[in-house]
């Protein structure tokens, strides 16, 4: 069974930094790209942060900078340190991952930036 498991999510000042992580299990974590994404409400889920079983990442211009994603293929995790965090950062962040047609989804946590 697959399973996706977020944590550190929260509510934090403009400014202020986040780090969210993701533990897989079930699935040969080494050989699936992982990303975040992200979805507000009343918007459409979107990318934030991704990174191939190579450890290339990629990031949209939004987060470019603030965002860092990095994996730990010893530990099954993925971590999204997020900085310089703005009130449009606020969303449930969730963890992705993708392996040739297969894709995996956690269940969201809430981040939530706001003074």
């Amino acid at each position: 069974q697959v399973q996706l498991v977020e944590s550190g999510g929260g509510s934090v000042q403009p400014g202020g930094s986040l780090r969210l992580s993701c533990a897989a299990s079930g699935i040969n974590f080494r050989l699936f790209a992982m990303g975040w994404y992200r979805q507000a409400p009343g918007k459409q889920r979107e990318l934030v942060a991704r990174i191939t079983s190579g450890g290339i990442t990629d990031y949209p211009d939004s987060v470019k900078g603030r965002f860092t994603i990095s994996r730990d293929n010893a530990k099954n995790t993925v971590s999204l340190q997020m900085n310089s965090l703005k009130p449009e950062d606020t969303a449930v962040y969730y963890c992705y991952a993708e392996y040739l047609a297969r894709g995996y989804w956690g269940q969201g946590t809430q981040v939530t930036v706001s003074s």
